[in-house]
């Protein structure tokens, strides 16, 4: 399988190229920067077309994006539009990474990929929208909504925000009603592999098997449950609360469900605590 990661130097991708490249795939990452892999920009068109057309990828996952900051919306929306479109006019199978974010989190039961997007965020209205753009530029695709990213090489965002608030480098109080999926990186590159070259399409919600409070999350991180807690509601600015999703349909398809977090830290914990338990 020939395949082009577009982000291949962020936190996900990198995973994504290490097990392609593992499994014998030629597999090609892309990346801002000259940082490593393809040097692209997923906002200019003629630049993603030519290396589409360069590379000649059976499947392209496309991972880039821009969460804030100057220039995340061309990013997000109009760099997946034109992913979307390289990859319906060269033939090659697309699989684009959204997020649970495109929720409101005020359904109150997990959400199924029929339930209809409803944003509170600027990231999550950037995120519905490359949606769209996917669908509208035809082809053969899928979208595969995932939650938090934790657990790769080095630690993610989630956990290193966790981790300084442990350690006093930083004052941080966490969510108790805010309530997501947090999956593993590795678990997740695994099942994008194992979907691509399948026959899936339209939206796939993938995520960790534990529906966590992002306090949770942080006291399974960093193994202090003293660690501040707050309420989301009570903030003015609206935040997506109960994000969890049904992954009914990819317990269908995949092989292996990803893990949940309390499975991912408690053995983590347990090999740091007894090496010798790893061995049996």
């Amino acid at each position: 399988m020939r395949l082009l990661v577009t982000g291949g130097s962020g936190y996900l991708g990198r995973e994504l190229v290490r097990q392609a490249a593992a499994a014998g795939c030629r597999v090609t990452g892309t990346s801002l920067t000259a940082g490593g892999g393809l040097r692209l920009d997923v906002r200019d068109p003629a630049a993603v077309r030519d290396a589409v057309a360069a590379e000649r990828p059976d499947v392209i996952i496309h991972t880039a994006y821009r969460q804030d900051g100057e220039g995340a919306w061309l990013t997000t929306v109009d760099g997946t539009a034109n992913v979307a479109r390289a990859a319906a006019g060269a033939g090659a199978r697309l699989l684009h990474l959204s997020t649970d974010v495109v929720f409101d989190g005020r359904l109150g039961r997990p959400y199924r990929e029929d339930d209809r997007p409803t944003p509170v965020t600027e990231y999550g209205r950037a995120k519905a929208r490359a949606e769209a753009a996917v669908s509208e530029a035809g082809g053969d695709w899928l979208v595969v909504r995932t939650s938090l990213i934790v657990a790769g090489a080095g630690p993610s965002r989630h956990e290193r925000v966790a981790l300084d608030a442990a350690t006093g480098r930083a004052e941080t109080a966490f969510y108790v009603d805010e309530l997501r999926c947090p999956i593993a990186a590795a678990d997740l590159a695994a099942a994008l592999l194992e979907l691509a070259p399948g026959t899936a399409t339209g939206l796939l919600h993938v995520a960790g098997a534990d529906a966590v409070s992002r306090h949770e999350l942080a006291v399974l991180v960093s193994g202090r449950p003293d660690l501040a807690a707050a309420r989301s509601a009570d903030r003015r600015d609206p935040r997506p609360l109960d994000c969890r999703l049904d992954c009914t349909r990819a317990a269908g398809l995949l092989d292996r469900m990803p893990r949940g977090v309390r499975e991912l830290y408690g053995a983590s914990r347990s090999m740091t605590q007894s090496p010798a338990s790893s061995r049996r």
